[in-house]
């Protein structure tokens, strides 16, 4: 073995750890730049994020800090967190353009669409958290409070349970995305889904009932939506293995083809 062919993979080895570490920085810089725009507005950011909970609070009630730095510091969490899930989409771009070159072509037509649908899919679980969990929930939680208890959150608690929130319907969302990649890889199919659907409705509800409040409410509207993002994936993961196999007849008759003496 010659020093040229030792040297070949290292040199290609060094040549993916650069460009994977100049990915990650310009992802890294995208963010930090989204947070120098976003910091003037922390202050109003959190008013924003509040805005469900404090409409529920009874007329008097106000939310509270009981750590000495937590109004500087909660505002400017969550504006931190926020300028990731806004750059998310460019993060996932600097991804898809380091794997992109090792990928054959039918699997870039699988990723791509993906990548766009699973950022898609995540912002959906995080609004729908937002304009749909926050207000039933948190009205639920000052309708069961006892008379003589006065609702005054802290902004650090109440950030922390929010950004949880969040997370989880925003990974939950993400259902359809797994479904369509196991069936994609070979994992499971369709078929072998739907006959396992009374189960995944039981798990929905028990995913539902671990990520969420204890509350009814918030684990209904955490299951549901899981329950029909699995649907909408078999739906989906049925036409891409179709699509799959007709990719593969395609290449075996091209292959095929080219293999007959002229």
């Amino acid at each position: 073995m010659t020093n040229n062919t030792i040297k070949a993979p290292q040199s290609s080895l060094i040549t993916h750890l650069v460009e994977l570490r100049s990915r990650v920085l310009k992802a890294l810089v995208s963010v930090l730049v989204i947070f120098m725009g976003l910091a003037y507005w922390a202050q109003d950011l959190y008013t924003l994020l509040a805005a469900p909970l404090v409409a529920t609070i009874p007329d008097g009630a106000s939310m509270i800090a009981t750590g000495v730095a937590s109004p500087f510091f909660a505002p400017f969490k969550l504006t931190m967190v926020l300028s990731f899930f806004i750059a998310i989409p460019y993060v996932l771009y600097q991804i898809w353009g380091f794997v992109a070159p090792g990928l054959y072509r039918n699997e870039k037509k699988l990723v791509a669409p993906l990548l766009f649908s699973s950022t898609l899919l995540f912002y959906s679980g995080m609004a729908f958290a937002y304009f749909v969990v926050f207000p039933l929930a948190f009205a639920f939680f000052g309708a069961v409070a006892p008379d003589d208890v006065l609702i005054t959150p802290d902004i650090s608690e109440y950030l922390s349970f929010v950004l949880k929130i969040f997370f989880a319907f925003g990974v939950a969302f993400e259902i359809p995305v797994a479904i369509i990649l196991m069936c994609w890889t070979g994992i499971t199919t369709p078929e072998q889904l739907r006959q396992k659907r009374a189960h995944v409705i039981v798990a929905a509800f028990v995913v539902g009932m671990l990520l969420t409040p204890p509350d009814v409410i918030s684990q209904v509207l955490l299951a549901i939506p899981m329950w029909m993002l699995f649907e909408l994936g078999v739906v989906v993961g049925g036409w891409y293995t179709r699509k799959k196999q007709e990719d593969t007849s395609e290449d075996e008759e091209e292959h095929e083809s080219t293999d007959k003496p002229i």
